[in-house]
């Protein structure tokens, strides 16, 4: 028992001075050169505007994106049953027919939309 505390600790010193190693060589080797460009902000390939805040802005990047998160979320689903695939047997592969086709009803769904074109 006492030994796994010493591994513990031993690991987390040599974390905590790996990771301050690495912050300190990023500030000392930086170059700071800060325009004007570099110091706007930066949203989705949207150009910054000034005047009022209450402007209307295309929701479409955002709906992308949020299909984006979905799809790799999919993916957190089918690879782990792919690995077992084997065992589970034909009532496994007939459920995730039907999640799939559910999944590609939504991506019709959202092409028919024209949530898909980059505009």
């Amino acid at each position: 028992m006492v030994s796994a505390i010493i591994y513990f600790t031993v690991f987390l010193i040599v974390g905590i001075i790996v990771v301050a190693a690495m912050l300190g060589a990023s500030k000392l080797l930086q170059t700071r050169q800060p325009t004007q460009a570099k110091l706007d902000t930066y949203e989705c390939g949207v150009p910054n505007i000034t005047g009022d805040p209450r402007i209307q802005f295309k929701i479409h990047y955002y709906i992308f994106g949020l299909l984006l998160v979905i799809f790799d979320v999919e993916m957190l689903f089918i690879f782990p049953w792919a690995v077992v695939f084997k065992s589970l047997g034909l009532f496994a592969f007939v459920e995730m027919l039907i999640f799939i086709a559910i999944l590609v009803l939504g991506l019709f769904y959202a092409w028919r939309k024209g949530v898909l074109k980059w505009v």
